[in-house]
Formats: C-alpha cells, sequence, structure tokens
C-alpha cells in the first residue's frame, strides 16, 4: 500500500472513532433524559393517584351527607 492510501485510510479511521464517541456521548446523554422522564412521570402517576384519592373520599363524604 502506499503512504497516500495508508494515510487516507488511517483519516478515514479517525473520523470512524470520533463518530463513534459522538454517538456514545449522544446515547448517554440521551439516557439520561429517558430517565429524567421516567421520574417526571412517576411523581405524576403519584400525584394522580393522590388527587384521585382525595376525589373519591369527597364524594364518599357527600354520599353520607346526603343520606343524612
Amino acid at each position: 500500500m502506499e503512504q497516500s492510501e495508508l494515510q487516507a485510510l488511517a483519516d478515514k479511521l479517525d473520523k470512524l472513532i470520533e463518530r463513534c464517541r459522538k454517538l456514545e456521548r449522544d446515547n448517554a446523554a440521551l439516557r439520561e433524559l429517558q430517565d429524567d422522564w421516567n421520574r417526571e412521570r412517576a411523581q405524576l402517576m403519584h400525584k394522580n393517584d393522590l388527587a384521585k384519592n382525595k376525589i373519591e373520599a369527597m364524594i364518599g363524604r357527600l354520599r353520607a351527607l346526603e343520606h343524612h
């Protein structure tokens, strides 16, 4: 192989390595975002359950008042 061909191959390899590193960084960032969204979803589901329980308790009290 000629020196220029080796250099071209080395350049392509360097670009490929850099692209892989960028993809790894992007992937890590996306995983972090996914974890954040999952935590937020869990918090919202918990708040939704609390609100549902409060509403059900209010309905129960209103029904009890109706019967008195």
